[in-house]
């Protein structure tokens, strides 16, 4: 079949891109700023959409134990009250969510996570097994909301270097949300934990590059002069889905 010389050139996709920490911040601090997202309102999408991504990854139906147990691994940062609203939504549903929530954070918007937690009378544990079979044993998936982009590596000392031990060690899969906890945010990770799922936030972080496992892009609400701005070429979200399998 010939084609006429003044059809359509196919439009070219441009490759997604992937931010550095500091690009994520400015990112971060231009929602709040500019365009007056609240921080508990972004935690609560991020959270919602993690929680919609296990669903995703991990359907009730296809869960070995009997019951739909899962750990929830909850840092002191901004990451870790992302894991609790995670949390919420999977006891929502129908998921059997237990929560590690070691350094309980003073901030208030943390606190009202943590109680609405409790209020859905969702466990938390007190310690954390070392012996890792019990881990295993018990749930069927690890949720690793521990150190996010906010953190600075080299300030994570006890008890979060004992459970990055921990987790290395297990067998049942983890998913990380938004960077694997123990990564640096700008480069492919050669230390931290391996998890089988991430679920990177808004836009993916420069580590993810380097990530093997199924990758997530959760958190659908970015406005497109943002999109525009920092050159995201985000992929098309099929339907109303707030997130998509990358």
């Amino acid at each position: 079949m010939n084609h006429s010389s003044g059809e359509k050139e196919p439009e070219t996709i441009e490759p997604l891109r992937y931010l550095s920490k500091k690009e994520m911040a400015a990112v971060e601090s231009e929602l709040l700023r500019d365009y007056r997202f609240g921080q508990q309102q972004l935690i609560e999408i991020w959270g919602h959409a993690s929680a919609i991504a296990i669903t995703k990854a991990y359907p009730l139906s296809s869960l070995s134990k009997k019951q739909p147990t899962v750990l929830v691994i909850c840092g002191p940062d901004q990451n870790g009250s992302i894991g609790l609203v995670c949390a919420r939504h999977l006891r929502i549903f129908e998921y059997e969510p237990t929560i590690f929530y070691p350094k309980r954070s003073p901030n208030s918007l943390h606190q009202d996570f943590t109680v609405q937690c409790e209020k859905m009378d969702i466990p938390f544990l007190s310690y954390l097994p070392t012996e890792v079979q019990l881990i295993n044993d018990a749930y069927n998936l690890v949720i690793d909301a521990i150190l996010g982009p906010e953190t600075d590596l080299k300030d994570v000392k006890e008890p979060y270097s004992g459970i990055l031990l921990t987790l290395k060690q297990v067998k049942i899969p983890i998913a990380s949300v938004d960077v694997p906890s123990g990564w640096d945010v700008d480069e492919a990770s050669k230390d931290g934990i391996n998890p089988d799922v991430l679920i990177s936030l808004t836009v993916p972080k420069k580590c993810a590059t380097s990530f093997s496992g199924k990758h997530f892009l959760a958190g659908r609400f970015l406005p497109y002069d943002m999109q525009k701005k920092y050159e995201l070429n985000l992929p098309e979200f099929p339907g109303t889905e707030c997130l998509i399998e990358l």
